[in-house]
């Protein structure tokens, strides 16, 4: 275990919570009651392996339209789906609609212990410990990937991400205080994110300067120190663009495995070799644009070919979506990236 630092850590980064906390439209301000479970469970589902920055108008979009999670609990399914597109990761949506059903069959209250939060669809180890820290005001050790930077700094731990996840989780529960403990998870994330930055950390401005390691060191980016990651899989596909009447297809993924149940553009099989023309979704005068789309998923980068064609019988396998309309049919990234490539050739050749 990494030797403690002074017993004050908590109570210099508070102050400085006090004065410099982001003003966020899930929180409360510093030293206030806790916020609403709801609104703090909502954004810590959505912040999963997603910047602030795109989180903040797509939170404010969700609880104007779902306010509580009663009214989450009863919208329809592909209404969600579609309003979480451009959010990715889309199975954290269909976990958000079966968590927010779970709890109304509950009673409509969330739990307020991490065991109880962790029994929630969707909910794991670092969610429920936020939620209950900032929602509950429970001691609970909080650690996403700004605290995992700042507390591998302050430590100077040299194990290599992940392995030191452990290490890093034992030294945060170690100046974390018994009180503020949701103040104080906030406080850390916003060191991370403003100051204690991956790149060119701003030690003259840190609260903790005086009790850092790798500070006094001169070596802060160093930390954390991470194993060199393996190239990611490529994989091809190509997207079929089958245009009726001022319409295009579009489908329905499956509603489990990746993007599921998304509305999409259909695709064939994706696979290590590019496919071109193979499986398209039904008959149409087909050819290949110039232009491809690609799109780097958790796992695998895809490259994927995009086929156009006036299709020559109808299907009753998706839905004719009108192509001046596009934006409103929540596309996952990857499809939006492709639909707009097609819609820019069509303008560049006068279709």
């Amino acid at each position: 275990m990494p030797a403690k630092l002074p017993s004050d850590v908590a109570t210099a980064l508070l102050a400085w919570y006090d004065r410099n906390a982001r003003d966020l439209p899930w929180r409360s301000a510093p030293g206030d009651a806790a916020p609403d479970p709801y609104r703090v469970w909502l954004s810590e589902i959505m912040l999963q392996q997603t910047t602030v920055a795109t989180v903040r108008p797509r939170f404010q979009e969700f609880v104007a339209r779902w306010p509580d999670v009663e009214s989450l609990a009863r919208a329809d399914d592909a209404a969600l789906m579609s309003a979480w597109a451009g959010l990715g990761y889309y199975a954290r949506a269909r976990n958000l609609i079966a968590c927010a059903r779970a709890v109304v069959a509950a009673g409509g209250r969330f739990p307020e212990t991490e065991e109880g939060l962790r029994a929630l669809p969707g909910v794991g180890a670092y969610t429920a410990a936020a939620i209950a820290a900032i929602a509950f005001g429970a001691r609970a050790i909080v650690v996403d990937a700004n605290v995992a930077r700042v507390v591998a700094r302050l430590f100077a731990i040299a194990e290599p991400l992940p392995g030191a996840m452990a290490a890093i989780r034992t030294a945060t529960d170690s100046i974390t205080p018994d009180k503020r403990a949701g103040d104080f998870a906030q406080a850390m994330m916003d060191l991370g994110s403003a100051v204690c930055t991956p790149r060119s950390p701003r030690c003259l401005l840190c609260p903790l300067a005086a009790s850092c390691r790798a500070a006094a060191g001169g070596n802060p980016e160093e930390y954390p120190r991470k194993l060199a990651k393996a190239a990611k899989p490529q994989r091809h596909g190509t997207i079929f663009w089958a245009e009726r009447e001022g319409r295009v297809l579009l489908v329905r993924r499956p509603p489990r495995g990746l993007l599921g149940g998304m509305r999409a553009l259909p695709t064939g099989a994706w696979s290590a070799a590019p496919p071109g023309l193979a499986d398209p979704p039904l008959q149409a005068d087909w050819y290949l644009l110039g232009d491809r789309v690609t799109h780097v998923f958790t796992h695998f980068r895809l490259d994927l070919a995009l086929a156009v064609g006036q299709a020559r019988e109808h299907s009753n396998h998706g839905e004719w979506w009108p192509i001046a309309d596009i934006e409103s049919a929540g596309l996952p990234t990857v499809f939006a990236k492709a639909a707009a490539a097609i819609r820019r050739a069509a303008c560049d050749t006068g279709e």
